[in-house]
């Protein structure tokens, strides 16, 4: 009988989720501008579930696909690195990710300590353990929200708006929006409005005992597969670096980065989370290939989905793989594993990283540039800063021509003097950044 090959190894894993179940929310259609909303007990316990099934896969030890060398019991928190958006429906991410993570770290009479007295003091609420989470507030920082106050963006939806597949679709679907008025509560039935008329339904399906009596069986469905339409143009492009890829563009840097801080031996990081709304899906999935491969993925997100990257060291050698699971919310009990970049099983991680590297919006000023913004997110901070580079560098221009000038009417320059005001100059276009020298820095994906 053949002796099976030895697993791979699980260096780690990056989790990407979408919040729990909420009460009703609004976007602005053209600019995504949410409104308020709030967590719902089942929210909650959507999340928590899925906790307590991430540490089952992972830091169960008789696990096949438990994590090597981390700590299961007590939070080590060099091992763990937790980001939640604060931003449109923030308090609904943060909620999410707390609920979590009390599912995959659950408290622990071991989380305690003996004072100097003698005395044992346990942890409160039984050992309960206070994971740090990163909140990512969308004003300060572009990489959760890529769309927020994103001109060119606002631009793109309004121009898929005005297409003629729009518009074609909304020809097809005049019919159905006309029914449904009645189950609004008077928010405009159109196709631009769809997304908001899907969640309306959706919420209302769940917590509205009389509206999910009163909505005939299919029209939730047939919103729903609208508003997948809508949202797809919306927040994904064809091109790799297209504008509806924003979100993508935007998340991905640090995704890869923490991916690589996983895979290197050095690092001691094992569990990246990154806890979003539903866009990044969107966007991620189509860039990578995965929406393509799979066409269930690219559609809107359940709450509580969650995608994971697992970081694998093959048992054959070679550098380290990614693996992509999916699990669309508690409509799926089970996570399932998926192809993505054109490829059939794993894929190594340098390869991802050269495949979407140079679509990466990797810092603010890279945003600003591709948002077309001077005033918002840090812009205005960057756009005041090079006015008074490029005055500094004016004046300082200035300065040396006039010297040099009053120098040749003297007829004190010598080649000396001129090499000695030429570099001068030279070295204050260094200075303020417009000319470099010596070989060009290799960027790592991720970085800033």
């Amino acid at each position: 009988m053949a002796i099976p090959p030895p697993p791979d190894k699980v260096l780690g894993v990056m989790i990407l989720t979408r919040h729990g179940d909420r009460e009703g929310f609004y976007q602005d259609p053209l600019t995504y501008t949410p409104s308020f909303t709030t967590i719902t007990p089942l929210g909650t316990v959507q999340l928590f579930q899925l906790g307590q099934q991430l540490r089952s896969m992972y830091l169960d030890p008789v696990s096949s696909l438990v994590i090597a060398d981390v700590n299961s019991d007590l939070v080590d928190q060099t091992q763990l690195h937790v980001r939640a958006d604060s931003g449109g429906e923030g308090g609904v991410i943060y909620d999410s990710t707390v609920a979590l993570l009390q599912g995959l770290f659950p408290a622990n009479p071991n989380f305690n300590t003996t004072l100097a007295s003698g005395q044992l003091v346990q942890g409160a609420l039984g050992g309960y353990q206070y994971v740090p989470i990163q909140t990512v507030d969308p004003s300060n920082e572009v990489s959760l929200e890529g769309w927020t106050n994103c001109a060119t963006f606002d631009a793109a939806t309004q121009a898929f708006y005005n297409s003629p597949e729009f518009l074609q679709k909304a020809n097809e679907s005049a019919h159905f929006l006309s029914l449904l008025p009645p189950f609004l509560d008077g928010r405009p039935a159109t196709l631009v409005s769809m997304w908001n008329v899907y969640d309306f339904m959706a919420v209302n399906g769940v917590h509205n005992a009389s509206f999910a009596e009163r909505l005939p069986p299919t029209f939730l469905e047939q919103a729903r597969d609208l508003a997948n339409f809508h949202q797809r143009g919306v927040f994904t492009s064809p091109q790799l670096d297209g504008i509806g890829n924003i979100t993508g563009r935007t998340i991905l840097p640090g995704i890869l980065q923490d991916l690589q801080a996983i895979a290197d031996p050095k690092n001691p990081l094992k569990i990246a989370y990154q806890s979003i709304s539903y866009k990044p899906f969107l966007s991620i999935f189509n860039m990578t290939g995965a929406a393509e491969q799979n066409p269930g993925l690219s559609n809107i997100v359940n709450f509580a989905a969650a995608a994971l990257l697992e970081v694998r060291q093959p048992a054959s050698g070679g550098p380290p793989v990614l693996r992509l699971k999916f699990k669309n919310g508690t409509d799926e009990a089970e996570f399932t594993t998926y192809d993505f970049l054109g490829r059939t099983g794993d894929v190594s991680l340098g390869d991802v990283i050269d495949s979407v590297n140079p679509a990466l919006i990797n810092s603010t000023a890279a945003w600003c540039a591709v948002c077309e913004n001077t005033k918002d997110r840090g812009c205005a901070a960057l756009a005041s800063h090079v006015a008074k580079r490029d005055a500094g560098l004016a004046d300082s221009a200035g300065v040396l021509n006039l010297k040099s000038k009053q120098f040749m009417e003297n007829g004190f320059l010598g080649v000396g003097l001129t090499m000695s005001v030429n570099l001068a100059l030279f070295g204050i276009l260094m200075f303020f950044g417009f000319i470099s020298v010596g070989k060009g820095r290799h960027s790592r994906a991720g970085s800033n």
